[in-house]
């Protein structure tokens, strides 16, 4: 897995595909992959969340 914290990625959170900001990395093994993410890229406006995905799960990453 390639993703690390800082970087910015797509995912559904809230119900809605996103841009979100990885802030951590909470879990990561054969089964499945845990991110605490920010909803936005302001930190003051954002929202921490948790995300979960299958290990096998296609992430794009956001320019």
């Amino acid at each position: 897995m390639n993703i690390k914290a800082g970087d910015r990625i797509v995912a559904y959170c809230n119900n809605k595909k996103q841009i979100c900001t990885v802030k951590h990395i909470l879990e990561s093994n054969q089964n499945k992959v845990t991110l605490s993410v920010f909803t936005s890229e302001h930190y003051r406006n954002s929202v921490l969340r948790v995300i979960r995905f299958q290990w096998d799960a296609l992430v794009d990453l956001a320019n």
